[in-house]
């Protein structure tokens, strides 16, 4: 007699395994290039600026080629765009490896950019259509610890920049295209993955969609998240160890690694919280712990004080892959489209932003000013969140508080 299955995947929708094993391989790779990245621009002997830039480049053309994305993903289906945004950045991180000047590897992070907005929203858009309203929460919460996952084991293998910095763009290249492997033979079966545009169900409409407070409240959110907690802590945090700290970029990874592995432990909880207690208690935690890892960061001198701030940052960071994304499938009923990308295009503009912000203020004013900046742009939303009222999910049986 089997075994029923048991685990947070066991009651999900098959399509959601698939593209955790997906988030996990992107993860993994990315996690190992993360950290290189500044370092490896300010080989070419440009400013702090110019080294965030190249994080902004990224995060740039993923928000001006984010409203095409979503059009080719309603014509030719979430698996083959999906596939596709894997390949080009897979192809375009081989190539900055190579990069034989500043300019040459920001042009190619930018083009790396454009692909990775068609996997996010794809991913995203088949994520929200496949999960009923109940589950959206620990679906978000498990699919963000695919990336988790992968963000953990990443700065483990991160030795490789002991080699050289070019290294972890190549082992990044080869980490996806495992993950666009995956993506293109596990959802081969998969309807909803691979429909005809004539016919697919309608898609909620942009104007409907900012309506709602609640989709308001998780595009602030998000805005906020990725200018600071994700951006800022990307671009600014590695630099910091090296030059303010005078560690070894070795330090970096551990920081990072800890805050991956406290946001990994904390996900399902959060999830299932959000699902059962409501979006919006899970939405506020995330943005006043990212507040208060930030605001540490600011007045640390200290491995311990880093450490602290990134435990901190950590649990903000599972917050925060939950509860918008979760608002954000309320709020369509579980259609992708425009809206999806739109969500994405917000956390896109804090991606573009706060690394710049914070890398201007490094050099003019130093670091402590450039964490605190992008403490107060954490907790900024918190009125917009308060503000937004219960939502109704359109495949739940009982309101899902926002």
């Amino acid at each position: 007699m089997s075994t029923p299955r048991r685990g947070p995947l066991s009651t999900l929708p098959r399509e959601v395994t698939v593209l955790v094993g997906v988030a996990f391989f992107v993860a993994l790779g990315f996690g190992i290039v993360a950290p290189a990245i500044p370092l490896f621009a300010r080989q070419f002997g440009v400013s702090k600026a110019a080294a965030s830039a190249v994080i902004s480049a990224f995060a740039l053309a993923r928000l001006g080629t984010a409203p095409f994305a979503g059009r080719l993903v309603n014509r030719y289906g979430e698996r083959l765009m999906l596939a596709t945004g894997i390949g080009v950045v897979a192809v375009s991180s081989a190539l900055a490896g190579l990069a034989g000047s500043y300019w040459q590897l920001l042009v190619l992070r930018g083009v790396g950019g454009v692909g990775s907005i068609l996997f996010t929203v794809s991913s995203a858009s088949l994520l929200i259509r496949v999960t009923p309203g109940p589950q959206r929460g620990r679906a978000q919460g498990v699919y963000a610890g695919g990336f988790l996952l992968g963000s953990i084991a990443g700065p483990v293998l991160g030795a490789v920049t002991a080699f050289s910095l070019r290294a972890p763009f190549f082992v990044y290249a080869g980490t996806l295209v495992v993950a666009g492997g995956v993506g293109l033979v596990a959802l081969r079966s998969s309807e909803l993955g691979d429909r005809p545009d004539g016919q697919r169900e309608s898609v909620l409409g942009l104007p409907e969609a900012l309506g709602s407070r609640a989709y308001r409240a998780a595009l602030a959110s998000t805005l906020a998240g990725q200018w600071a907690v994700v951006g800022v802590r990307t671009a600014i945090v590695p630099l910091f160890v090296v030059e303010a700290l005078h560690l070894r970029p070795g330090w970096t990874y551990t920081g990072f690694f800890v805050a991956s592995a406290v946001s990994g432990l904390l996900l399902l909880p959060v999830g299932r919280y959000a699902d059962t207690r409501g979006r919006r208690p899970v939405l506020v935690a995330g943005l006043v712990a990212g507040g208060c890892g930030l605001a540490l960061l600011a007045v640390t001198s200290t491995l311990a004080g880093l450490l602290v701030a990134m435990v901190v940052l950590g649990g903000s960071g599972a917050a925060l892959a939950v509860a918008p994304g979760a608002i954000v499938g309320d709020v369509v009923g579980g259609r992708g489209g425009t809206v999806v990308a739109t969500y994405q295009m917000a956390g896109d503009v804090g991606a573009v932003l706060g690394p710049l912000a914070a890398g201007w203020l490094a050099d003019g004013y130093g670091y402590p000013a450039a964490f605190a900046v992008a403490a107060l742009v954490t907790v900024l939303p918190l009125g917009v969140v308060m503000a937004a009222p219960e939502t109704v999910s359109r495949q739940a049986e009982e309101p899902v508080k926002v």
